[in-house]
C-alpha cells in the first residue's frame, strides 16, 4: 500500500497510527501542502478533495478520508480493534472521535485558513487564535466524554479515540494551546506515544520531515 501524506497532517497522522497498531506495511509518498502540491492535476485524479491522506491498496484501488480509510483497516485487518464489538461503548468511542474529526478540524483546517485571511482580513495572529479557541472548546468537550480510571481515553488499549486524540494534541502543541487544564488528556498522550506504533507515526518521524 501506499499513503499520500504530508508530515505535519493530522489526518494523514490518524492513518499512520492506525497502519501501524494493525502491523500493515506500506510506503510513504510525500504531498507538500504548504507548496500547494495536493491542487495538482495528478493528485486531485487520487483525492477530489485536494487534500491528504490517500491509501492506495495494492491493486490500485484508491481510498480517501482518513475515518473511512481506518474504517477499511478495521474491516480487512480487525486485530487489533479500534472500535469496541459492543455497540453502546461503540458509539461512546465514536462519538469522542468525531469531536476531534468533525468539530475541531474542519474548522481549523488549512483551507479554511487561507480563505479567512485572504477573503477576511485574518492576520497570522488572528488564525492562531482562532485555532486555539477552537482546539480548547473541542478538547474541552472530550474530555467530558471520558470514564475515569483507564489507561487510555475508553480502555487499557488504544482505540480510534485515541489515535484522533494523540493527532491532534500535536496541533495543540504546535500553536500553543495551553493544555494545563487537561492533564487526563496529556497522561493519554504520554501512554500512546510510549507505544512504537504511535512513536513512528509521529510527524518529526516521517520520510519528508523538515
Amino acid at each position: 500500500m501506499t499513503l499520500y501524506s504530508y508530515w505535519r497532517s493530522t489526518t494523514a497522522f490518524r492513518v499512520r497510527i492506525a497502519l501501524n497498531l494493525k502491523g500493515l506495511p506500506y510506503e510513504t509518498a510525500p504531498v507538500n501542502l504548504v507548496a500547494g502540491e495536493q491542487r495538482a492535476p495528478g493528485h486531485v485524479a487520487l483525492n477530489p478533495v485536494a487534500g491528504v491522506p490517500v491509501l492506495v491498496l495494492g491493486d490500485g484501488t484508491t481510498l480517501t478520508q482518513s475515518l473511512a480509510i481506518i474504517d477499511y483497516l478495521e474491516a480487512v485487518a480487525p486485530d487489533p480493534a479500534l472500535l469496541p464489538a459492543d455497540p453502546l461503548a461503540r458509539a461512546r468511542v465514536l462519538a469522542a472521535a468525531h469531536v476531534i474529526a468533525m468539530d475541531i478540524h474542519p474548522v481549523n483546517n488549512l483551507k479554511v485558513g487561507a480563505r479567512l485571511k485572504s477573503e477576511h482580513g485574518l492576520t497570522q495572529e488572528d488564525w492562531v487564535a482562532w485555532m486555539r479557541h477552537w482546539m480548547e472548546k473541542g478538547l474541552a468537550a472530550y474530555r467530558a466524554l471520558l470514564p475515569a480510571g483507564p489507561v487510555f481515553s475508553f480502555g487499557d488499549q488504544p482505540d480510534l479515540a485515541d489515535i484522533c486524540l494523540v493527532a491532534q494534541l500535536y496541533n495543540a502543541h504546535r500553536w500553543g494551546v495551553d493544555l494545563g487544564p487537561f492533564p487526563r488528556l496529556r497522561e493519554i498522550e504520554r501512554a500512546a506515544l510510549a507505544l512504537p506504533a504511535f512513536d513512528a507515526a509521529r510527524p518529526e518521524n516521517q520520510p519528508d520531515a523538515e
